[in-house]
């Protein structure tokens, strides 16, 4: 994995696991989606992929799940585990690469705004759909394709790594992406063997409106992120 792609939340640090609790996108919009798309996980092994500050990890926990949870940032892990308190499993692993659980261990699992920094998003869906069980679902977060080229240009079909500006903490932070059509990405999906179940443009949580009520009015018009709940086939196991 390119190191561009993770070295950014080492330097960004505490700040980002800080930003991110209240931040309009991440608490008022993705989370809020995300964790409503995984549904029920009350007694549930779920896989936090690139796991970030811990966020949706201690959501999980607190939902009743029992969870492990890896990021390629060792900044990022450390946060996650100090974050979880000894409640969750949390390694450092590169999204992409092998992983360092056994097949068919998990019962859900969410990959939350990081699928877009893995170099090679197929070999990603590859290894979460190995670590799921028969009939376990995965939901995947990522910037919608379409705003994505409004704010690029070029051809919306390009494969593209881009950079974004962070500002946090007074400091700015560039942070890489890659940019690609949704027709790449729901293939890199379904090429690894998942199902795609739902397609979500999810709209802002009431609780933006009084946080930030300029970017509630535009996020309840038009779309920020994409949200894809897929299936691994076969029977549910007990």
């Amino acid at each position: 994995m390119d190191e561009r792609l993770w070295s950014a939340y080492d330097q960004m640090g505490a700040d980002f696991g800080w930003y991110a609790q209240d931040s309009t996108y991440n608490a008022h919009y993705d989370r809020p989606a995300v964790l409503a798309a995984l549904g029920d996980v009350g007694g549930l092994h779920v896989l936090d992929a690139g796991c970030g500050p811990g966020l949706y990890a201690a959501e999980l926990i607190a939902a009743g799940a029992r969870v492990s949870a890896f990021d390629a940032s060792p900044v990022m892990v450390r946060l996650a585990s100090e974050r979880t308190g000894g409640r969750a499993r949390v390694d450092r692993a590169v999204l992409g690469d092998p992983l360092p659980y056994p097949d068919g261990v998990f019962d859900a699992a969410l990959c939350a705004l990081a699928i877009h920094h893995a170099d090679d998003r197929p070999a990603a869906f590859a290894e979460l759909f190995r670590v799921l069980r028969p009939g376990g679902a995965l939901v995947v977060s990522t910037s919608h394709p379409f705003m994505d080229w409004l704010r690029k240009r070029g051809s919306y079909f390009d494969v593209k790594l881009e950079t974004d500006a962070w500002h946090l903490a007074s400091r700015e932070h560039q942070v890489s992406f890659w940019r690609e059509p949704l027709s790449a990405l729901c293939g890199a999906a379904t090429g690894a063997g998942f199902l795609i179940s739902d397609v979500i443009e999810p709209r802002p949580a009431p609780s933006m409106r009084d946080r930030d009520p300029r970017r509630y009015e535009m996020l309840s018009t038009e779309p920020g992120f994409l949200i894809l709940r897929l299936v691994k086939p076969g029977a549910a196991q007990d």
